[in-house]
């Protein structure tokens, strides 16, 4: 594990990179079993339990469960609540949109996605796209990466796909992107989800970032609950956020928190994916 300039980028070998796929994978399986348990009337604290108890079952530590005084080991958040939206007795409704951000630690090795859905019937058309279009910024920010010389290049992709495809009908949560992962869950660079005049550290191999696009319809304006942690749209639109932990590899990406590694996703933008460490 190496440092990166000034800027103190954590690096990491193949090795390492294989114990954070394997952090990566169980995540992944963690929010497949939300997405079956989803429904009208169960609360985001059944949710929440749920999650916790398959990541110890599994061995590993939930990583948000503490952070900074965090009381939980999701962030669920619903409708005009953009992230870090704190799980209890709120039952979720028929048509509800739900972003679910969470992550895991195995062998020291952090992991972090987020995914977002809407709850049954009806669907509103504009959630539909809200939804739809984030999860594809998401994927054009790791298809950037893939060949990127810094790391600002991200948010400027992002931030130019969503323009086209949305114009101003969906807002950027200005203030909060992504950031590194490896052996703490937050770590430097930043990886804002726009353009910035701050460029970034140059992307070299070894780097392992959480890419992670927050949009919200209508006007981006925000504002903190007292709670300390919840960010709420104030402009009436619902928000959403999706999320995955991506490797730099000699041999290409890996997207760490995605079942296949992201093959799939990247193959649809002419982007062939790192061989994975671990089988899936």
């Amino acid at each position: 594990m190496l440092g990166l300039g000034r800027s103190r980028v954590e690096l990491k070998t193949p090795e390492q990179i294989a114990l954070m796929r394997r952090s990566g994978l169980l995540l992944s399986q963690v929010h497949d079993m939300l997405a079956r348990e989803l429904r009208p009337g169960i609360t985001t604290a059944q949710l929440d339990a749920l999650a916790e108890e398959m990541i110890r079952d599994h061995g590993a530590t939930p990583n948000f469960l503490g952070y900074q005084g965090y009381p939980a080991t999701l962030c669920i958040s619903v409708n005009e609540v953009v992230v870090h939206g704190i799980p209890g007795a709120q039952e979720l409704r028929e048509g509800d949109v739900v972003s679910i951000d969470g992550g895991c630690i195995v062998e020291g090795w952090h992991s972090d996605a987020a995914r977002t859905h809407i709850v049954g019937q009806p669907r509103r058309p504009a959630d539909v796209e809200l939804v739809e279009l984030t999860e594809r910024a998401l994927w054009e920010g790791i298809a950037a990466l893939a060949t990127a010389r810094r790391v600002g290049e991200i948010g400027a992709a992002v931030e130019d796909f969503v323009e086209a495809e949305a114009g101003e009908t969906l807002s950027h949560l200005e203030g909060f992107g992504g950031h590194g992962i490896g052996t703490a869950m937050h770590m430097e660079p930043d990886v804002m989800n726009y353009r910035t005049r701050d460029r970034g550290p140059k992307v070299v191999p070894g780097m392992c970032l959480a890419i992670e696009p927050m949009l919200i319809q209508g006007p981006g304006d925000w504002e903190q609950l007292d709670d300390g942690w919840t960010i709420v749209a104030t402009g009436g639109g619902r928000a959403a956020h999706w999320e995955h932990s991506v490797a730099v590899t000699e041999q290409g990406l890996l997207v760490l928190t995605e079942r296949d590694g992201g093959a799939a996703r990247l193959a649809e933008r002419g982007i062939r994916t790192a061989p994975d460490p671990v089988a899936s």
